[in-house]
């Protein structure tokens, strides 16, 4: 279980998130939906360690990961939390295998275990036979699914996932969803999406709307 109480963040004196307080069940799907600048972002980011709160704190399983030193939250970022961007963020210099496989790699597994594994879950995710291309060379819906691999390879208990469909089409984008609530049926995972699009989180457990820095409904 997370739980995120009385979370305060400020960027150059604009208050971003004013004393939010959430609570996520484990293998729970929740949808973080508003418009821009609500916070969305940078709660998310404070939920998966990218960022600090000014205040408040952040319990898994009631550990605070805010205490954390940096070189602990980063192990145990690696180990528990997947992430996927919206544009993502996959190297370009690297191949789509080798992308997927590098959080395992930092992680401490071998190269060769890891580029297996990386290439079981994009065999999977229906990619098995673009291992060796490049992220240039792939639509963006391979990309985005490459990029749910890479969130996947280090089997993390949580999913956060940033406005992931918000640069694919509309075909791409339900695809995507589909996907994410077949992995939380198939692996029981967590899985926290923040997304403008109220109609692709319909199918969530849960919708939390937010705006201003505060969650405006949702909270059961």
């Amino acid at each position: 279980m997370i739980e995120v109480t009385n979370i305060v963040k400020s960027y150059d004196g604009l208050r971003v998130l004013d004393d939010v307080s959430l609570t996520i069940n484990d293998g729970e799907f929740l949808s973080i939906v508003g418009p821009s600048g609500a916070g969305k972002t940078t709660l998310l980011q404070i939920i998966g360690s990218l960022e600090s709160p000014d205040s408040g704190r952040v319990l898994y399983d009631g550990t605070d990961i805010v205490k954390m030193k940096e070189g602990k939250l980063a192990a145990f970022r690696n180990r528990n939390m997947g992430f996927v961007f919206q544009f993502h963020q996959l190297l370009p210099e690297f191949s789509m295998v080798e992308n997927v496989a590098m959080p395992a790699m930092i992680g401490g597994i071998r190269r060769k275990e890891a580029m297996e594994k990386a290439a079981d879950l994009l065999t999977g995710l229906g990619l098995g036979e673009r291992l060796s291309h490049r992220p240039a060379q792939l639509s963006g819906g391979e990309r985005q699914r490459a990029a749910v691999a890479r969130a996947l390879i280090n089997d993390p208990r949580v999913i956060l996932a940033d406005e992931p469909s918000g640069s694919l089409d509309s075909h791409n984008r339900e695809e995507l969803y589909r996907l994410f609530f077949d992995l939380r049926s198939s692996t029981g995972k967590t899985f926290i999406i923040v997304t403008h699009d109220e109609s692709l989180a319909l199918n969530s457990d849960r919708i939390i709307h937010m705006a201003d820095g505060r969650i405006t409904d949702g909270l059961l």
